[in-house]
């Protein structure tokens, strides 16, 4: 008897990404992910501007949208924001990883979005609400193609723009992260062991803001193209759900 015959109920599908230069893909094991990692943001969201440990948490994996895709409005929230980042791909890892060999663990690099339900209706907001209502939810990591290190290197600076309609709404550079990609995995790498599949989400520059059922956020990094997400309805009981795992 084949395993899957065995199974209650189906297996969760493998979230995949597309991989630029070929036919084959990439497949997700964990998204990690970075906040105030930008000084300017920092300061956006009323934190001072001291170098603390970075803020690390995680999305569920089926959480990814395709680029392309529709990210439905989500439900008990009014304030709906965009947070786009660099995105980082691992093809190996494992635990304490020295920061001068962090680089040789990555397999590429792409587009992402941290998409965060900024105030929780009906729930009292404060330090006691768990992160994962305000950040990991359904459709809340879009996530673009992923191009490979010999295609583009490890980029270490080049602008980061978010346009929402056409109107530009983010407009930053990576030279201004914070925490540099080789600091991130190694830090991370104390916590958890990185794996092959792990992406990274690395944080995200200033000009965050709220998004409504109809727009459309074009983000965009210096060499790794582009990633198009729409925002849908706020999604209802017995509506399908939109694909949103590979393509």
């Amino acid at each position: 008897m084949k395993d899957s015959e065995n199974l209650v109920v189906p297996a969760p599908v493998l979230p995949t990404l597309p991989i630029v230069g070929t036919d084959r893909r990439f497949p997700v094991r964990r998204i990690y992910c970075i906040g105030r990692n930008y000084v300017a943001h920092v300061r956006e969201m009323g934190g001072d501007e001291t170098r603390d440990f970075p803020l690390i948490f995680q999305k569920p994996l089926d959480a990814i949208v395709q680029d392309g895709g529709v990210v439905p409005y989500p439900p008990k929230t009014n304030n709906f924001h965009f947070e786009l980042e660099l995105m980082v791909a691992m093809k190996s890892g494992g635990y304490n990883i020295p920061e001068g060999d962090a680089l040789s663990h990555v397999f590429g690099y792409g587009i992402c979005l941290d998409m965060t339900r900024r105030t929780l209706l009906d729930t009292p907001d404060g330090p006691r609400i768990p992160w994962e209502l305000k950040k990991a939810f359904d459709h809340s990591a879009p996530c673009g193609p992923i191009h490979p290190v010999e295609q583009v290197g490890h980029p270490t600076s080049g602008r980061i723009r978010l346009e929402v309609d056409g109107e530009a709404r983010q407009d930053s550079d990576l030279s201004l992260l914070i925490w540099r990609v080789p600091e991130i995995i190694a830090t991370l790498s104390n916590y958890y062991s990185l794996e092959p599949g792990d992406i990274i989400m690395t944080g995200t520059p200033d000009g965050v803001g709220p998004v409504m059922p109809g727009n459309v956020m074009v983000g965009s990094i210096d060499g790794l193209g582009t990633l198009t997400i729409t925002v849908g309805e706020q999604a209802v009981a017995g509506a399908p759900v939109p694909h949103r795992l590979s393509a």
